[in-house]
């Protein structure tokens, strides 16, 4: 099985007064003829390269078998999509819609999430580990997290 593009490393740069951001040279190669800049998890935007793009399709479309609730979510996702394209300058367009639902307005944690590029606001970059109430374990599940306690554990007789 041939292994797509790989996106690894954070950079911080700045929106331009027409809300474009430059991509780095390591993560803009993956994206020449173009990208899909979306709405993701925990408030960050995701920008795929169109063969990811394509997974997260048929991910979507399984969430949207699901009920009508997961089915008006993934309305919302797929109404939000932007075809996003790279100039020569290795400027990418943010439209306004998904500036705010990021929070973008000036400086733009870009991050590597290995199978995408997401992009942060440094407030949202900063917290994010403020919001995980999972660890995950696969693609597909999580686990709760690990909360300590104080007890001993408890051993049975024939642990003993």
């Amino acid at each position: 099985m041939p292994i797509g593009a790989r996106f690894f490393g954070s950079y911080e740069h700045s929106l331009d007064a027409k809300g474009r951001v430059i991509l780095p040279a390591k993560l803009r190669s993956h994206f020449e003829q173009s990208g899909y800049l979306t709405q993701h998890l925990e408030g960050c935007l995701a920008l795929w390269t169109p063969e990811e793009f394509e997974k997260e399709i048929e991910l979507q479309l399984e969430l949207a078998d699901q009920d009508v609730v997961a089915r008006n979510g993934v309305r919302e996702w797929a109404a939000a999509v932007h075809d996003a394209e790279i100039d020569r300058q290795g400027r990418m367009s943010i439209p306004a819609h998904l500036r705010a639902y990021g929070g973008l307005d000036q400086e733009i944690v870009i991050a590597g999430m290995i199978n995408r590029v997401e992009l942060w606001s440094p407030e949202g970059w900063r917290n994010k580990n403020n919001r995980a109430t999972t660890v995950p374990t696969t693609a597909s599940t999580t686990v709760p997290a690990a909360v300590p306690t104080t007890e001993s554990p408890t051993v049975s007789p024939t642990e003993q």
